[in-house]
């Protein structure tokens, strides 16, 4: 059986400079092959869900991003106006500062809030894993686990690495089966997204999916 690959795609336009042009071309390639979603920036997901409707292709957004050092309350309201205009997932990022000084209620509870906002949407947590030790890693993952999210996340892209088959792999063994693992940064072949998928990854978050799929047709 054939391994359908754009289904596990995250088509990502997130860079500060993105143009209307540029999103309804993210949405348009998500169309054309059957991406998972398209990961954008808030502004963005009244468009794409205009240009998306009557397609299988989510909307997702970010949150909290990219630093994940706004107000709880700040991701809470983000949340919900994401979830008003129309996203189907939110792919929030954790308070770093406050998992290093081992804050960990006030880290799950940033978490269990931001999921009880997106009122049963796919929840993300992007817990930045070039920032962290393997330990923070995996209480990272548990604090997500226990706080009702659907998925971790190891980067927004945006910091001092991305994904790495290592990380992928622990953050798998951390959250279980029952839990998604969602890799993203700097995953640009399809060589790339295979050893991620290997190491347990099914997700994926990548600006170069088009480039991807073409590689396997």
């Amino acid at each position: 059986m054939s391994i359908n690959y754009a289904s596990y795609i995250d088509h990502t336009l997130l860079k500060p400079d993105a143009t209307e042009e540029q999103i309804k071309k993210l949405c348009e390639e998500a169309k054309k092959f059957g991406f998972a979603s398209v990961c954008v920036n808030p502004y963005w997901i009244k468009d794409c869900k205009h240009i998306l409707k009557g397609t299988k292709v989510n909307v997702c957004t970010v949150v909290g991003f990219p630093l994940g050092a706004v107000t709880t309350a700040t991701k809470v309201f983000e949340t919900t106006q994401a979830i008003e205009q129309g996203a189907d997932e939110i792919d929030m990022v954790i308070n770093i500062g406050l998992l290093k000084a081992r804050d960990y209620e006030r880290v799950k509870e940033d978490i269990k809030q931001v999921v009880n906002a997106a009122s049963g949407r796919l929840v993300k947590v992007i817990i930045e894993t070039s920032l962290l030790s393997d330990e923070e890693k995996v209480k990272a993952c548990q604090l997500a686990v226990e706080a009702g999210a659907a998925f971790v996340k190891t980067s927004t892209g945006f910091s001092t690495g991305g994904a790495t088959v290592e990380d992928v792999a622990l953050m798998r063994k951390t959250v279980g089966e029952q839990v998604g693992v969602k890799a993203s940064g700097g995953i640009r072949s399809l060589a790339d997204m295979l050893k991620m998928i290997e190491a347990g990854a099914n997700r994926i978050g990548t600006s170069s999916g088009v480039k991807i799929i073409e590689e396997t047709l």
